[in-house]
């Protein structure tokens, strides 16, 4: 296998693992949202806690490994990523921490202060990776402030409109997938306040996710390899499908159906955006001479070619083991019984 080769079968399993990821934990992240809101006590929040505990923690081996193949297969990027957006990534990483001490202190302690402080630490958290993480992605769809002398821009050039336009979108996108998830795992009086939310979410969503899609033909590079190849155009055509069949099943209380069908909007989504940014990785807006593609950042083809194998090997396992653990814990989860985290 040449270079090449390798370097562009792993660009596509990058782009895979984060979309893995991106719609894994985007359930997990759109309950920690809600639980302030949907919650009344704490039985209650103990048995949202318990309908996400089994799962998020193997949904941010993702994260990990989308973080670890991104250094391992293109240091270039990696190297560049981490300097360019330095205090971004920083954000989203201390956002990480307070949702992983929510989640595990909020009922350490009887104090009701102590409880109510970390349920919405818990949430803003939440909030915060969901937001970064649209806008995240969404910078890297426009292309960034790269320059000949690297990244020429801040913290708040990222706060663009598109920019922030993608964190919303990621915001209602998961808000959806969080209220979609409750209603699947547990039963009783948050079951019914989470019904007549995803019926607003579904709306806003789809909303959001057509306007976004105008928003990136429209404001960034992306277009061009879909006109190159119209064939393309189907993905982001079934991922508005999918979004506008999970607002019909919300509807038609189909919660099963409209999960499936707003994680594919979700994963649809993402590849719209890693096929529009081939062969870059991160695009420059001031002079495309200074972006970096996928060649230019990959790394040897024998450090390659040892990944893909280990990869062949044991993503297949992960795949497996979780697939096992939502096995496990398919039961619904009642207030009466829920332990909490």
């Amino acid at each position: 296998m040449s270079h090449d080769f390798l370097a562009v079968t792993w660009f596509g399993l990058w782009g895979l693992i984060w979309t893995v990821y991106i719609f894994l934990d985007g359930y997990t992240l759109g309950t920690g949202m809600l639980l302030p809101f949907v919650t009344k006590n704490r039985a209650e929040r103990n048995q949202l806690q318990e309908a996400i505990g089994p799962f998020w923690g193997g949904n941010e081996v993702w994260l990990i490994t989308a973080g670890g193949a991104t250094f391992a297969a293109f240091p270039g990027a990696y190297a560049d990523m981490f300097s360019f957006l330095y205090e971004a990534l920083f954000l989203i990483l201390f956002s990480l921490f307070i949702r992983a001490t929510g989640l595990e202190f909020m009922h350490k302690v009887d104090s009701p202060r102590w409880q109510t402080s970390w349920k919405w630490a818990f949430a803003v958290a939440s909030f915060l990776i969901a937001l970064l993480f649209g806008v995240a992605f969404a910078n890297l769809y426009r292309g960034l402030l790269i320059g000949e002398n690297g990244y020429e821009g801040n913290l708040l050039s990222l706060l663009n409109p598109y920019g922030l336009l993608g964190g919303i979108l990621f915001v209602t996108l998961f808000l959806l997938s969080g209220s979609l998830w409750i209603q699947l795992k547990t039963v009783g009086e948050v079951v019914n306040r989470c019904k007549k939310m995803a019926r607003t979410y579904s709306m806003i969503a789809a909303a959001v996710l057509a306007i976004f899609f105008v928003a990136t033909m429209n404001m960034t590079p992306i277009a061009n390899n879909f006109n190159e190849v119209p064939l393309l155009w189907l993905v982001p055509s079934l991922s508005l499908i999918s979004i506008m069949l999970t607002v019909v099943f919300v509807f038609k209380d189909k919660i099963g159906a409209a999960f499936t069908t707003v994680c594919l909007a979700i994963v649809l989504q993402m590849a719209t955006g890693f096929i529009g940014m081939f062969p870059n990785m991160l695009t420059s807006i001031i002079d495309d001479k200074y972006s970096v593609t996928l060649y230019d950042a990959a790394g040897s083809a024998l450090n390659l070619k040892v990944m893909f194998t280990v990869a062949v090997i044991f993503v297949p396992i992960v795949i497996g083991y979780q697939i096992w653990s939502y096995f496990l814990f398919k039961e619904k989860v009642t207030k009466e019984s829920a332990k909490g985290y």
